[in-house]
């Protein structure tokens, strides 16, 4: 009690000499955080000076308004003015203030708002018992939230900075898709690959956390379909450039020397995470992340979630009876604020309809149990494989949706792929002009590799 209440008067300290920290803060308090009533007295003082002159009172003001105060008794004088003599002049460190001041502001609208259930449910309140829920869900969210919007005018220095500020993204190693998406996957975006049972989403999701992994990033494999020990199987497959069916035939020896040479050319690393399907929501995975950054020192460059039809939704209750539109767009919409909460982008993927399974022109439409999905993703492409296809190790890419450059541009192109490693490349010119719908002339502007070339970009990972 006594910490909390030295945090109290510093936040009160603060609220007088700190105008910047008044200014971000004072919004998103009340009197009745306050545990001792002298400071809800200084406290009401100073937001009410704050409402009127829009700037914060000097000591001298606060206790001559304090002294014209009619609705306070002696002793409540005593006290508030006794609660001033008490603050220093010690800068507080602004970062760790406001950290702190938000913490606080939480702890207490949560033990308000139990403490008003308790007695709702004692029957010793006016409320009613189906008004709980509200009352725990507003101390929930409070938060220190000062984004109010975009000035046009004001901004418009800061929005010309944004416009000469190359924004951080993650690269594929496939030229196509780097081209359609202007250099990789921006941060705080949801990114969708649809495709039918079998045809490479699991192998698509592999091939570039693999990729993301020999790129020096720091890579999360969320699976909820496969065993962590698969998942690492196909990793160790596409980065150790060995034929799955082969990994078991590696002596100890020879596998833990190829695994050493793959840790000296990487300074990323990658972690596998196994739920069970349909078990896990963006909840467990938010407590995932902050227990990898305090155990293991781990922040992922890029989530990878095997796949978003088989997690579950923290908001929607497991039988709740809820349609499957409501239930995809709302692990979309949970899964998006995770990117942007954690400032990363999250690939993951979808099943085709069954009139989509097979197809060899996928839409949006063949997105399966609900449209929510495309409309909350960033970006949405199709796998599309077909017997003419794998006999040639290859399969059509078609974009869906994408937000990062036009999506009319190269709409339909091929990659490579080896399924024994599970890597993808790209394929040669031939294929690309044969299957590509690209908008525009592939040859006067796009670089590709050359089949032959498709293994050259992996000599390094022979070890």
């Amino acid at each position: 009690m006594e910490a909390i209440t030295r945090l109290e008067q510093t936040i009160l300290k603060n609220l007088i000499q700190n105008e910047p920290f008044t200014r971000k803060v004072l919004p998103f308090l009340k009197s009745e955080y306050f545990t001792e009533s002298d400071e809800k007295v200084v406290f009401k003082e100073i937001q009410e000076y704050f409402l009127k002159y829009t700037k914060p009172p000097t000591t001298e003001a606060l206790l001559i308004n304090l002294d014209n105060n009619t609705s306070i008794n002696e002793n409540e004088l005593k006290m508030s003015k006794t609660v001033i003599s008490q603050f220093d002049k010690e800068t507080t460190p602004m970062d760790w203030l406001v950290e702190e001041t938000e913490k606080w502001c939480k702890d207490r609208a949560i033990y308000i708002a139990v403490m008003d259930s308790i007695e709702v449910i004692d029957k010793k309140s006016q409320r009613s018992t189906g008004e709980i829920p509200e009352l725990l869900k507003d101390a929930l969210s409070v938060s220190f939230d000062q984004n109010i919007g975009h000035d046009q005018i004001e901004d418009a220095e800061a929005r010309f900075e944004f416009y000469h500020t190359e924004e951080e993204k993650i690269p594929f190693d496939l030229e196509y898709f780097n081209k359609i998406t202007k250099g990789g996957l921006p941060n705080k975006t949801l990114n969708i690959c649809l495709a039918g049972t079998g045809v490479g989403k699991s192998l698509f999701m592999c091939h570039m956390a693999s990729a993301g992994l020999m790129m020096n990033k720091n890579i999360l494999y969320i699976t909820l379909e496969m065993s962590e020990e698969r998942i690492a199987e196909r990793i160790d497959a596409n980065t150790l450039n060995i034929p799955m069916k082969d990994l078991p035939d590696l002596s100890k020896k020879q596998y833990d020397k190829k695994i050493e040479k793959i840790a000296q050319k990487t300074k990323g690393r990658l972690i596998i995470k196994e739920y069970p399907t349909a078990s896990a929501h963006v909840g467990h995975f938010r407590h995932l992340l902050q227990e990898l950054e305090i155990k293991k020192d781990f922040k992922p460059d890029m989530i990878f979630i095997d796949y978003l039809n088989i997690c579950s939704s923290h908001r929607i209750r497991p039988g709740a009876g809820a349609n499957s539109y409501t239930l995809v767009k709302s692990i979309a919409e949970e899964l998006r604020g995770l990117a942007v909460e954690f400032d990363v982008p999250i690939m993951s993927a979808t099943q085709t309809t069954r009139s989509g399974f097979g197809s060899t022109d996928i839409g949006l439409e063949d997105t399966s149990e609900s449209f929510g999905l495309p409309a909350t993703a960033d970006f949405m492409f199709a796998l599309i494989s077909s017997e003419e296809l794998e006999e040639l190790d290859q399969m059509v890419v078609k974009q869906l949706k994408n937000r990062y450059n036009d999506p009319t541009v190269f709409k339909r192109f091929v990659i490579g792929i080896d399924r024994s490693r599970m890597k993808l490349y790209d394929c040669e010119q031939d294929a690309q002009e044969e299957l590509v719908d690209s908008g525009t002339n592939i040859s006067d502007d796009v670089p590709v590799f050359d089949r032959n070339r498709g293994a050259e970009k992996y000599q390094d990972f022979n070890v």
